[in-house]
């Protein structure tokens, strides 16, 4: 029996809840330096990153997931759309953080455990982007390099707990190109489906430079589908640290101008020319978007080509997007909209367990109301299909 034979969604954004074991034997070898987890009395237990921008966090902020405390009591929603969070100053959420991984659902610490929050919001199983990503921007590449090799092992271990239920992604240290290569060549002993990079190129190199073509080569010949994660980055670029101060509805809103220059990268500069095959994930850029991008970004590249057409002649953006790209959906009701000029066969939805945005306990509810007026046969590619086909489940 596979996924498919089960008729229930499968979320193509969900994340893992990282643990002290993740992090185990990197403190005797790097000291002050390695990622852990840190318990810090009432106060909770946070993952600590040094040498980051945000070098420590609260695990419970990652995993409040639309419910209170109790997970009995759901807060308020609006139709078609994920629950809210509770109120930072709620008594209870203030309690959640302070109650560290011992307050959380046991789904979030053990893969043998997940399947019951599955079950809770109607699903069959999820693929698994990290829970929190400044492991892909660490300084020194030895550290990052053993990082990202401890992560895929726990990683590993995960999914064979989860009984098949839970699909991760192995994470590849692009900042140094032939060690990317060789973890991606471990990821496919170990079993894994599809890997995660940053969103953005390291400083000193491009994704179309030639360094990478091995990696590419691979992962289409494996037939391994490489996702690109909202705010997952190989550092934070100096346009975005000048953001910081902006609205923060402007940022949360603005989120898919992160993914723009790695798209012209890939679709314009040659990489899915050079590789055809090679299949691409936006997860959590959302998509309602992309049409217009794409039919801009067309504009843009006819443009650039009569000024110097030594750039290559512009091919057609929406063949390549429909050929080799996804784009995962939470409660985009504006992507439904475009589904037809993008593909349906295009878009991926997930729930972004058990993050902030996601529409767990209440994913079947909300699926319900988004997809009112679109065939059965339209919600089921969206929801489950399509996804089950590209990690081939």
């Amino acid at each position: 029996m596979t996924l498919l034979d089960d008729p229930r969604p499968i979320s193509a954004d969900s994340h893992a809840v990282e643990t002290a074991e993740t992090y185990e034997g990197l403190a005797e070898k790097f000291g002050d330096d390695a990622p852990r987890v840190v318990h810090k009395g009432e106060q909770g237990d946070y993952i600590e990153i040094p040498n980051q921008p945000r070098r420590s966090r609260n695990v419970a902020v990652m995993c409040l997931a639309g419910t209170r405390l109790d997970y009995a009591t759901p807060l308020p929603r609006e139709h078609a759309t994920k629950p809210g969070t509770g109120s930072i100053s709620d008594p209870e959420v203030q309690a959640y953080f302070t109650g560290g991984y011992a307050a959380m659902r046991p789904g979030l610490r053990d893969g043998a455990r997940r399947p019951d929050d599955q079950d809770i919001d109607g699903i069959s199983a999820e693929v698994l982007y990290p829970g929190w990503f400044p492991m892909f921007s660490l300084p020194d590449l030895e550290l990052l390099i053993a990082t990202q090799r401890n992560y895929n092992d726990w990683m590993a271990d995960q999914q064979v707990k989860s009984g098949g239920r839970l699909v991760g992604l192995a994470a590849l240290p692009v900042q140094d190109p032939e060690a990317a290569l060789a973890e991606l060549h471990r990821a496919i002993d170990l079993g894994f489906k599809g890997i995660v990079i940053p969103s953005n190129a390291p400083r000193d190199r491009k994704y179309s430079d030639a360094d990478y073509d091995p990696m590419w080569s691979l992962a289409e010949e494996a037939g391994m589908p490489i996702g690109f994660h909202v705010a997952c980055m190989s550092h934070v670029p100096d346009w975005l640290k000048a953001m910081g101060s902006r609205d923060p509805v402007v940022q949360y809103a603005g989120s898919p101008t992160l993914i723009h220059d790695t798209m012209v990268e890939l679709m314009v500069r040659g990489v899915c020319a050079k590789f055809p095959r090679l299949r691409f994930v936006l997860a959590e850029f959302n998509a309602g978007w992309v049409a217009h991008w794409l039919d801009k970004a067309q504009q843009g590249w006819a443009r650039e080509f009569a000024k110097d057409d030594s750039i290559g002649r512009p091919v057609d953006l929406l063949e390549v997007w429909k050929r080799q790209f996804f784009a995962t959906i939470e409660d985009d009701t504006a992507a439904l909209g475009t589904r037809e000029m993008i593909g349906e066969e295009t878009l991926l939805w997930g729930s972004d367990y058990p993050h902030t945005d996601s529409t767990w306990p209440c994913s079947t509810q909300v699926l319900d109301e988004m997809f009112e007026t679109y065939s059965p046969a339209s919600r089921d590619k969206i929801t489950r299909t399509n996804v089950a086909d590209l990690y081939s489940l």
